[in-house]
């Protein structure tokens, strides 16, 4: 009968286990009430650091405080690759190592020996059980080139054998040379050398193969050449770094050839990649199953498992213990060797058979999304092996209108990368559980990765089925786009006022500029004028209803003042967008023209109204004669015989810029008759079908349609623009009017207040506009 968990445990134990998991179920909930919403602030103040508080909190405020900036949102993220993953039972396993570590680093010194030899002498043999590695001695480090660094001490160590006395004086006799391949990742051969104290020439990047072999591999028979002419010069060679799965395409390199050619020149090797990862499974590839016979290799178990926290190994054969102390692959501090405390505890809650289950799990979706990817004639995959490498890299591949000119196949080449990079955000954006990334190679530009051990912990087989079905949804926009592209260009620079850029790093269907006609010498006000039109275009074209993309481009884009337009489908109108863009620039440079003009004209117009009532005045003063401006006599002189006058005002028609008499209003309102009013404009909507949009034609193959779409649709802008916008008629009122019971004067304003009229006028107009 199993005991009861209290009392199998110690009780101080037990607790820390608890607290843990605790711990881990409010992290890992995120809970956001409407109550919490109001001490958010103090929780999210990550940029501004404040004083320590003078009393101690509890433990609750405190995984608080980290929850709120764990869960705190990011503006410039999108939702879909925010992935804050549930460790699960055996990540917890590895943070309670940690929380262990510190609680075992307090017992006695004698205990503390005993108990961390088990768990450093169990974990080795584990994991050289594991990947087929005898013999092997291990190096557990938080930073997966830490590993790399303590072997070429080692070596070090091992052909300079004054190194320990002499130090860096030694190496001046025979310089020391580290081999690295030129798929390595990138800055590693830098760190090493930084790190060693070491000049770069001291580094020697070994090419891969550019006539026969995979172009990924290193060129063994150059790296031969090399070794041979580094020993005629009297350098040293001491290390030799290949890969089995190369960082980009998870290549291996060809390991047992690299094998006899180190043990002919005296030559370290340390392999590191993900394909080593496949050692454990029951069959393994011989290019892979060669690792096992190397010098040193680097395991990465943390992302492989799906473990959190845990440390990367370096395994490693030696028979010199006192060289390996030196090199700092051995400590004596028994603390140092419970950094494999959290891997110990996790290899064992998982067990052989669900380490070997984990690492299967993530070939098996490898080969599942390669099966399907053969069956799409658009995709180009780059696989090594198939049965070697978890890694799928693939790409949309686009031929494009090949010729013999080398520009012309560099266009391609870029246009090829831009849409493989808006196909990879893309899957990353709609299926986040895949964790498909981007990578650049050198021979095939910008590419698709899917790397399911790296990136993908959590990914089932329905995730794939849903990533290829995001492909197959994207690739006929790619098309569509592609074949778009010469018709858009051919569009815009047909019509007058639009100037065509050309971008061929951009995602989409073109970039276009609304290139205005202006006198400005000026070069800085006329980039002025150039940003905001283009500015007021963009805006207005976002504010239709239709599914195309409408933006300024590239944050660091060479071009500047463009409308960026975004991928579209295949039942586009390219002649109704393109007319649509001019007709909306040209209206948009009618208008700002108009308020340029706008001040000027209202200044004239109040000057002339000034004379002209001026004038209108003096006239009645001599009709009315002197007496009746007296303020007695004249209300006297009015009761016994009043003078009929003929009121005489003034309009300011904004659309013509000029006075009009106001003697037609005053004539119509007498007579209860008058100018007909203007007739009520008629609707002449576009002909379209139910739940069509804007730019959108039933088939591309529709004759009927595609005729008069772009006119209908002109007609149809206009036409709403002339219902939803009052027209600039002459005003009813007068602006300025004389009024006939009294003689007024239009007193001559100073500039100021001229000005605060005329600013006035401009805001309404602008406000006119604004509805528009």
């Amino acid at each position: 009968m199993q005991r009861p968990f209290t009392q199998m445990v110690d009780p101080t134990l037990a607790e820390m286990g608890k607290n843990l998991n605790e711990a881990m179920k409010m992290l890992e909930e995120n809970p956001r009430s409407a109550d919490d919403e109001g001490d958010i602030n103090k929780y999210t103040r990550k940029d501004i650091p404040g004083p320590l508080q003078g009393s101690g909190q509890d433990m609750v405020s405190i995984l608080q405080l980290v929850q709120n900036l764990m869960h705190e949102e990011d503006e410039e993220e999108p939702q879909s690759y925010r992935r804050i993953q549930n460790v699960g039972e055996q990540g917890h396993m590895a943070l309670l190592g940690h929380s262990l570590a510190a609680y075992i680093s307090v017992l006695g010194r004698e205990r503390l020996r005993k108990l961390t030899t088990r768990i450093l002498s169990d974990t080795t043999l584990w994991l050289c059980r594991l990947f087929r590695y005898e013999n092997g001695s291990a190096y557990y480090h938080e930073d997966d080139r830490e590993g790399l660094l303590k072997v070429c001490r080692l070596v070090i160590h091992s052909r300079y054998e004054d190194y320990t006395t002499e130090g860096f004086s030694v190496l001046c006799n025979r310089q020391p040379v580290i081999y690295i391949s030129a798929a390595s990742r990138p800055g590693l051969g830098q760190s090493l050398c930084n790190q060693l104290g070491l000049p770069l020439s001291c580094l020697c990047r070994v090419p891969c193969n550019t006539m026969f072999g995979s172009q990924h591999q290193m060129d063994v028979a150059l790296l031969d050449r090399l070794l041979k002419d580094d020993l005629q010069s009297g350098k040293c060679p001491l290390l030799l770094v290949a890969n089995a799965g190369t960082p980009g395409a998870g290549h291996t390199d060809k390991l047992a050839r690299l094998k006899e050619l180190c043990n002919q020149y005296n030559i370290w090797l340390h392999v590191e990649g993900v394909n080593l990862a496949t050692l454990a499974l029951g069959y393994v590839n011989s290019s892979v199953l060669a690792a096992t016979k190397c010098d040193s290799m680097t395991l990465t178990l943390g992302p492989w498992l799906g473990l959190p926290a845990v440390p990367a190994v370096t395994l490693y054969r030696h028979e010199d213990p006192s060289l390996s102390l030196a090199a700092g692959l051995t400590s004596s501090q028994p603390v140092e060797k419970l950094r494999a405390l959290p891997l110990w505890l996790s290899l064992q809650y998982l067990g052989h058979n669900g380490i070997i289950e984990r690492i299967k799990h993530a070939s098996q979706l490898s080969q599942k999304l390669l099966e399907h990817l053969k069956n799409l004639s658009y995709i180009k995959t780059s696989v090594e092996n198939e049965d070697s490498s978890p890694v799928v890299v693939f790409k949309y591949n686009y031929e494009g209108s090949k010729s013999d000119s080398t520009l012309n196949l560099s266009i391609i080449e870029r246009e090829a990368d831009a849409m493989n990079q808006w196909l990879g955000d893309q899957l990353a954006l709609h299926v986040p559980s895949c964790g498909v990334d981007i990578v650049e190679l050198e021979d095939e530009g910008t590419c698709v990765r899917f790397n399911p051990l790296m990136t993908s912990a959590g990914t089932t087989a329905e995730d794939i089925e849903h990533l290829v079905q995001c492909i197959n949804v994207k690739i006929p926009i790619i098309q569509n786009t592609l074949q778009l592209r010469e018709e858009f260009r051919l569009e815009v620079e047909r019509i007058a006022g639009l100037l065509y850029i050309v971008d061929y790093s951009w995602a989409g269907l073109g970039v276009l500029r609304y290139d205005h006609f202006t006198e400005e010498v000026d070069e800085t006000k006329r980039e002025a004028e150039q940003e905001k039109i283009n500015a007021a275009l963009l805006k207005k074209l976002n504010e239709l209803e239709s599914d195309l993309s409408f933006s300024t481009g590239p944050e660091f884009g060479a071009e500047k003042y463009c409308v960026y337009i975004g991928m579209v489908s295949e039942d586009v109108d390219i002649s109704e967008l393109v007319e649509t863009i001019a007709a909306m620039g040209r209206d948009i440079e009618e208008n700002s023209k108009l308020l340029e003009n706008m001040t000027e004209v209202v200044r004239k117009g109040i000057l002339e109204a000034e004379e002209q009532l001026q004038k209108a005045n003096e006239e009645r003063l001599l009709q009315e004669g002197v007496l009746r401006q007296i303020p007695l006599v004249g209300s006297v002189l009015n009761w016994l015989s009043p003078f009929q006058a003929t009121p005489k005002g003034r309009t300011f028609n904004l659309t013509a810029g000029s006075l009009e008499s106001t003697e037609p209003t005053y004539s119509s309102k007498a007579q209860g008759s008058g100018m007909t009013p203007p007739a009520t404009p008629t609707s002449g909507q576009t002909r379209r079908y139910p739940g069509q949009k804007l730019f959108k034609r039933l088939s591309r193959n529709s004759d009927a349609l595609s005729e008069t779409s772009s006119i209908s649709h002109l007609e149809e802008v206009e036409t709403m623009e002339s219902l939803s916008t009052p027209e600039m008629q002459p005003p009813s009122q007068p602006i300025f009017e004389a009024l006939p019971s009294q003689p007024t004067t239009l007193e001559s304003g100073t500039p100021s207040e001229v000005s605060q009229d005329v600013e006035a006028l401009s805001f309404q107009t602008e406000e006119s506009e604004g509805l528009r």
